[in-house]
Parts: structure tokens; C-alpha cells; sequence
């Protein structure tokens, strides 16, 4: 009888990995068995502070190296929390060992690395994904579909993405995202692989033809090293007859926003928590249609707008949008036949990405991009 349940292993022990713990165990097919840490006391800890909030039975074993884990023949996948700067090495070792890879983002610090991870896992036969949640919320559904209505949008002009939070005062003393050696690429991996991810979405995965980047400030480890983005904005092009641009932003310094607005040729749209749905049972986004209404000395804006949701918690719930990232996840893992999209797609963000950056190093000179 075929397995009906993937079998995860967490390769290191980051913050985000304690929302995927619950993520794993509400996914209906998916079991978590082992936890590693290169210090097994580290480990060991991550699972008590997890068990005593989300207690799994069994508890997962806690394990004191990442080859441990590769090793572990009761286990499927691999999560791979870690730094940017480690990723590389150790998701090309999963896939070397046979185990299914999900990638936190940004996916590596180069096009070359997750090129070369993407091949891995190819070689391998298995399946390869990035862990970004949004990717996964049924909201997209609805989305799509009004998107591509010629009579809603109408032809699509343009698309506005920004991401940001404002990082707390011990923030470069604290936080791996500002040393250059464990997350080179700052707030443009952290927060750009977001923005930059939906604008391609909403152009159906299109790379855009010409790109510009700007580093508007950066800033280095309270310890010294090189400095990282901590406020980035690009600017898309796409070129290929349908002449819509795109612009992002994200910053470690500005309060929390986390928007997308594409406008078109007929009315626009707007959702106000794409990447972190604001608390409730239901995701929406707003459709706006104004109209302008000019009789004589009469200059009236006329608000349409029109509220659309899907029933979907927005964390902690089977409904979530991080649930339904490991329960697709392990449906591929479990049907034996590994899905291309999921690291084209990244490998798409991870290009748009790096030519920002090769813009920005070379003070905003644009970048041109080909399929």
C-alpha cells in the first residue's frame, strides 16, 4: 500500500520554523519526526518550547548534526530554515541524499547556487519548493480569475508592491538579516523575494525584459562586515508587447506594510496583507472601479469598490495558507512525480532579484533581462 503520509526533518532551528511546526503537524498528510541542530542541547530545546504549545505524539527526535538527519531513513523531506548563506551547501546535500527539499527564502545568494540546487533535486528525482505561504492561500483563486477579466482590470497597466517593517532598536546587534556573511542580500532577500515574487505572479510568471535597482540605504552588523540593503526599490519592465511596468519596495525601517495594487485600463485592485493575512476566518482584497463624473462646475469622484473573500484563517488553522503549503507539498512528495513549476518559479524570482542587485551596484543602470 502507497504511504499517505510525508515524513519531515527541520534542518536547523529559526523562528519561522516553529510556525511550520504547526503548519506540518495540521496538514493532514504530513508527519514531523526529527529536528537537527549542529548542538543537540539546541535542538532539544526547540522541541520542548514547540511540544509545550503544539504537542505532536510522538514528539520529533531531536538531532545533533545536519548529516544526522540526511542519514535518517525515516525521513522524507527536509525544511531547510537556515541562513542564506548556508543553504546552498546543505539543500544540494538533501537532495544528494534523496530527500525532497522545501527552501526557505531568498532560496540562495546567487542565481548560480539555486541553479545548481534546482539540478541537484532534478538529479535526484525529487521535488524542490520555496517556502513562501502566500504562493499557497486560496484567495489567489479569486484573484487570478478577476485579474484576467478583460472587464474588471481590463488590460493591466501597472503593479506596486511594498514590503517593510520597522526593525527594533538591537536590531543590527540581534538579527542574522544584517550580517552580510549569513544574508547578503538584507531586506531585498528578506522582504524583495515577497514583492518581486507577486508582481511576476500577476504576470503569470513573465520575466520582465529591462529592470533598474537602487539601494537607498544599507547597513552593517553591530560586529562590523560588509553592509546589506535595508531599504531597496526596483523597477520592472516588461517589454513584450503588453507595456507594463512594476516597481517594489521593502525596508527594515518603515512600519508594517506588506501591499500590492495593479491597476489597469478599467478599474484596479488592492490587497493590504499579501504575504501576512491580517487576523480573521476570511482573506479578501478590494476591486475598485471610480468613476468620474464632470457636469459643468460639478468634478465628482464616484467610489465602486468591491470587497471579495474566500474563507481561509489567516495562521494556526488546516485552512491556512502555510497548511496548504505542506499538505501540496507532501501531495507531490506522495504521488512520486516531482512538479518543474515550483522551481521555476523561484529560480524566476531569484534572476529578477540578482539583476536588481547588478543594477543597484552599478548605480541604477538597467539590467536587461531574457527568457
Amino acid at each position: 500500500m502507497p504511504p499517505t503520509v510525508c515524513r519531515y526533518g527541520i534542518m536547523g532551528t529559526a523562528g519561522i520554523a516553529r510556525k511550520n511546526w504547526l503548519a506540518i503537524r495540521n496538514a493532514g498528510n504530513s508527519r514531523l519526526v526529527a529536528v537537527a541542530s549542529r548542538d543537540r542541547d539546541r535542538s532539544r530545546a526547540f522541541i520542548a518550547g514547540c511540544q509545550a504549545d503544539v504537542p505532536l505524539d510522538p514528539a520529533p527526535r531531536a538531532l545533533g548534526s545536519y548529516e544526522e538527519l540526511l542519514a535518517c531513513e525515516d525521513v522524507d523531506a527536509i525544511y531547510i530554515p537556515l541562513p542564506t548563506g548556508l543553504r546552498w551547501q546543505w539543500a544540494v546535500e538533501a537532495a544528494k541524499a534523496g530527500k525532497h527539499v522545501v527552501c526557505e527564502k531568498p532560496c540562495a545568494a546567487s542565481v548560480a547556487e539555486l541553479e545548481s540546487i534546482i539540478a541537484a533535486c532534478a538529479a535526484a528525482d525529487v521535488q524542490f519548493m520555496d517556502g513562501v505561504m502566500w504562493m499557497h492561500s486560496k484567495r489567489l483563486e479569486p484573484l487570478r480569475a478577476i485579474l484576467d477579466d478583460p472587464a474588471t482590470v481590463g488590460e493591466i497597466r501597472r503593479i506596486v508592491s511594498q514590503f517593510t517593517f520597522n526593525a527594533p532598536d538591537d536590531f543590527a546587534a540581534a538579527n542574522i538579516r544584517m550580517d552580510a556573511e549569513l544574508e547578503p542580500l538584507g531586506c531585498l532577500g528578506d522582504l524583495g523575494w515577497y514583492t518581486i515574487g507577486m508582481i511576476l505572479w500577476v504576470m503569470h510568471h513573465r520575466l520582465p525584459t529591462r529592470v533598474t535597482g537602487r539601494m537607498l540605504r544599507s547597513g552593517s552588523a553591530a560586529r562590523g562586515g560588509a553592509p546589506v540593503p535595508v531599504e531597496f526599490s526596483g523597477e520592472l519592465l516588461f517589454d513584450d508587447g503588453a507595456g507594463v511596468s512594476a516597481s517594489f519596495f521593502t525596508s527594515f525601517r518603515m512600519a508594517n506594510q506588506q501591499l500590492v495594487s495593479v491597476g489597469g485600463s478599467r478599474g484596479s485592485v488592492r490587497l493590504d496583507d499579501f504575504v501576512l493575512p491580517h487576523v480573521g476566518n476570511e482573506l479578501e482584497f478590494t476591486v475598485s472601479q471610480p468613476a468620474f463624473v464632470n457636469d459643468v462646475c460639478r468634478f465628482d469622484m464616484e467610489r465602486h469598490d468591491r470587497r471579495v473573500a474566500v474563507a481561509e484563517y489567516a495562521s494556526s488553522h488546516p485552512t491556512a495558507q502555510e497548511t496548504n503549503l505542506f499538505r501540496t507539498f507532501s501531495s507531490l512528495v506522495l504521488g512520486g512525480i516531482p512538479d518543474p513549476r515550483w522551481p521555476a518559479v523561484s529560480l524566476a524570482i531569484q534572476r529578477v532579484m540578482m539583476a536588481c542587485v547588478e543594477s543597484a551596484e552599478r548605480g541604477g543602470a538597467e539590467v536587461r533581462l531574457t527568457e
